[in-house]
């Protein structure tokens, strides 16, 4: 027994060194920081940035380069004067983002403490903790690289300054020069931009609008994101209440001011109005409002919009032309708020080629090409078993949370289990109707626990080709299950999804999760069906073709490179190739017929719960492409009587708008099948006047074979399917090499997408 103590014992001490050590700094670095003796003299604040402008260029076909747009600053350098700045705004700011301002020396011990013990544990900041006198210092007098002793420092120079000037000064100097997204650098910039007015006649509402942008301006910035930003100006409307700089009779005047677009008309009634940005007239606003939003949210808004960078995008404009035909057709005849966009992506190398984003940019500026990034769960039981990557690196915003995929996602689920080793000829019950085991009602889609297949029909047994041709949702309720939640959603994930992400608790009854519960946008869905059609390796979407800047001599440098970039194999190769061997079922007999071109290529049709979303998302091993059709002004709204069609599903509007594009967009490039090379030229030459003279800071070069063309990764059968490159130039699949062809359905269990129907419907 007493090796048996003398161990507990070694190790309860080990426990408390290993616990109270790392304490014991924390506490005596924020004693230093709050109580050592200070220097006298503050250091000069950091000049600031020579603003230059940057301007974006596309290759035309000959090869030159013609600019499309500049990103500038615009209302940045009007004068704000102490007077200027309205008390509702200060208190707005302070009660949403330094309530102790006042109170405090510049640095709030208790969250500086909480902040510093996680920085110490971790040995790297990841936590935060800044006061409001901490962001300024940080923005004016250090770095801002995330790291311990630029976070000391940081604090050490905030209660020097505390000590040194006024708080009313410091808030003044803060609110002067704080970024607030779209270029707008301080509070006067911001309210012209957004508003039109001085920042002395700003409102409550519009004052708790601006303070909460702070946090994140590209995420709650309110063009780009009104949803979010109008949840965070009642978040900041409440603290404001509760910190009493309001009383309860502003706040019931300022609560129902919610945040309106300009764009959309005159409002019903009082209504916080944002005005469409000032800008240079481009011809291609969806796009280039992409490509700001991807160096943003790469670079920051400092280098985008001060740094003279030379940015040639990836923008083929034939592409981008025959893209916005097709939504304008589709649109035709129809009103606002129903919307489409399309996405084209490049699947060797990444490039977007094409972003249409909805009707009208110049009436909107909600980019619904580009989705967003879910909230995080902040509740304690809620397990996250798949963390969004959007969660772990920065991603770009621009049209609110995204859009449920339906059958879409089921390629996913597919995926997943071909990789684990399920063949596609494992069979399922596929009844009319499936009961999710365990589900409690009140839990599962609509409060119901019951999956059902296109008109309620069913009965018999069908191979997961079978079922994904003619998506029947009850296999793949099974499969889901089969396959594991958790796997099917780190495969999005893994594929490009970037708001896949998975929680046993939120989302309940994981049968449904197969049926696309998770909103994402065209741009990753795009690039994810592009990596099936590169065999299984990714390249990161990017607009980005070559970005260079400006270096400390005037010399030009390459900030990015993406000219040859780099796959990465994500999936094997034969698992990619089979599931775009069935996929292409889908296109020659299956639900998306519509879509067929008359070339090899495969898709996936996707419908909403109750017609609330449409989908059709598929490629060449060319180009892959997504459409999506909905109403930008809700979730719930579902897609009936449009243009003829009673109840519109991923196989009918979306289908055909995708064929309508990619016929055109395809028109003259050699047909070639998914075994063979893509007729994929490198654009290095292209831009090699703009790549000499500096170092690669960021991409990756290499993957073009000689002739620019990119080599196969095999020929011959890849895997399971035969896909030689003497098969048949049409989209007809042949039976599988290696295994038996699959037994026909009984008729009773042919239940399509063509008129879903049920409960929990997902076709």
């Amino acid at each position: 027994m007493r090796p048996v103590r003398r161990l507990i014992k070694v190790l309860v001490i080990l426990l408390l060194c290993a616990v109270m050590v790392p304490l014991a700094a924390a506490a005596t670095l924020l004693a230093t920081m709050l109580f050592a003796p200070l220097p006298a003299v503050l250091p000069d604040p950091r000049p600031g940035m020579v603003s230059q402008p940057s301007k974006v260029y596309l290759l035309e076909a000959n090869g030159d380069r013609r600019q499309i747009s500049v990103f500038r600053e615009f209302e940045q350098n009007l004068p704000v004067n102490k007077p200027d700045i309205p008390r509702v705004l200060k208190d707005a700011v302070v009660a949403a983002e330094d309530k102790n301002f006042y109170s405090h020396g510049g640095v709030d011990p208790r969250g500086s403490l909480r902040a510093l013990v996680a920085d110490v544990r971790n040995r790297s900041v990841v936590q935060g903790g800044s006061t409001i006198t901490q962001q300024y210092v940080k923005a004016a007098y250090v770095s801002r690289e995330r790291t311990l002793a630029r976070k000391i420092r940081e604090a050490v120079l905030a209660q020097q300054l505390d000590r040194q000037v006024d708080k009313e000064e410091i808030l003044f100097r803060y609110l002067s020069t704080i970024y607030l997204g779209e270029g707008a650098y301080g509070v006067g910039a911001a309210s012209e931009t957004y508003f039109r007015k001085p920042v002395s006649e700003l409102t409550v509402s519009e004052a708790a609008t601006l303070a909460g942008l702070i946090p994140s301006p590209s995420r709650y910035e309110p063009r780009g994101n009104p949803g979010l930003a109008e949840s965070k100006r009642r978040l900041v409307l409440q603290k404001m209440l509760d910190e009493r700089v309001i009383d309860q009779r502003q706040f019931d005047e300022a609560m129902p001011q919610q945040i309106q677009l300009a764009t959309q008309g005159p409002s019903a009634g009082p209504a916080t109005v944002v005005f469409p940005r000032r800008e240079q007239v481009t011809e291609f606003p969806y796009f280039v409002d992409y490509a700001r939003r991807y160096l943003i949210a790469k670079y920051g808004p400092a280098k985008v919009f001060r740094g003279g960078l030379d940015i040639t995008v990836t923008l083929d404009p034939a592409r981008q032309a025959q893209a916005e035909a097709t939504v304008a057709s589709e649109l035709k005849g129809t009103k606002p708020p129903l919307e489409m966009s399309l996405v084209a992506v490049e699947p060797p190398t990444g490039h977007v080629k094409a972003l249409v984003g909805g009707r009208d940019f110049a009436t909107s500026q909600v980019n619904l090409a580009l989705g967003g990034c879910p909230d995080r769960p902040t509740e304690a039981r809620i397990k996250v078993e798949v963390a969004a990557s959007c969660w772990e690196s920065p991603g770009v915003d621009g049209g609110g949370t995204g859009r449920q995929p339906g059958s879409a996602f089921k390629p996913f689920v597919l995926t997943a289990a071909l990789s684990e080793g399920v063949p596609p000829t494992k069979v399922y019950r596929a009844p009319a109707t499936f009961q999710i085991p365990g589900c409690r009602p009140g839990q599962g889609p609509a409060g119901r626990c019951t999956i059902g297949n296109a008109e309620g029909g069913g009965g018999g047994s069908a191979n997961l080709r079978q079922a994904t041709v003619a998506s029947i949702n009850t296999v793949y309720a099974q499969l889901v299950r089969d396959v594991g939640c958790k796997e099917a959603g780190e495969m999005a994930k893994k594929l490009g999804i970037t708001a896949a992400w998975y929680s046993p608790q939120f989302h309940t009854c994981s049968g449904t999760y197969a049926l696309g519960v998770i909103d994402v946008s065209p741009l990753d869905m795009a690039s994810a069906y592009g990596v099936l059609a590169a065999r299984g390796k990714r390249v990161d979407p990017t607009p980005v073709l070559l970005a260079t800047e400006l270096g400390p001599g005037g010399e030009r440098r390459v900030l990015e490179d993406n000219t040859e970039p780099k796959a990465k194999q994500v999936v094997p190769e034969a698992v990619a190739d089979t599931v775009t061997d069935i996929l292409r079922g889908v296109i020659a007999d299956g639900t998306g017929t519509a879509a067929d071109i008359g070339r090899p290529a495969a898709g996936k049709t996707g419908t909403g719960q109750n017609y609330t979303n449409a989908w059709f998302a598929g490629y060449t091993p060319t180009l892959a492409t997504s459409v999506w059709m909905g109403y930008s002004e809700s979730q719930s709204r579902p897609l009936t009587n449009i243009k003829g069609v009673g109840r519109v599903f991923g196989g009918t509007i979306p289908a055909r708008s995708w064929h309508d594009f990619m016929a055109a967009a395809l028109q003259g490039v050699p047909v070639t099948d998914f075994s063979e090379a893509p007729p994929i030229s490198s654009l290095a030459e292209a831009v090699r006047p703009q790549r000499q003279g500096g170092s690669v800071a960021g991409g990756a070069g290499g993957g073009l074979a000689p002739g620019g063309r990119r080599g196969a990764v095999g020929t011959g059968s890849g895997g399971p399917y035969d896909l030689s490159p003497s098969r048949p130039t049409v989209n007809a699949r042949p039976p599988p090499t290696t295994a038996p062809p699959p037994t026909p359905m009984p008729s009773t269990t042919t239940t399509t997408e063509r008129e879903p129907g049920g409960q929990g419907q997902s076709g």
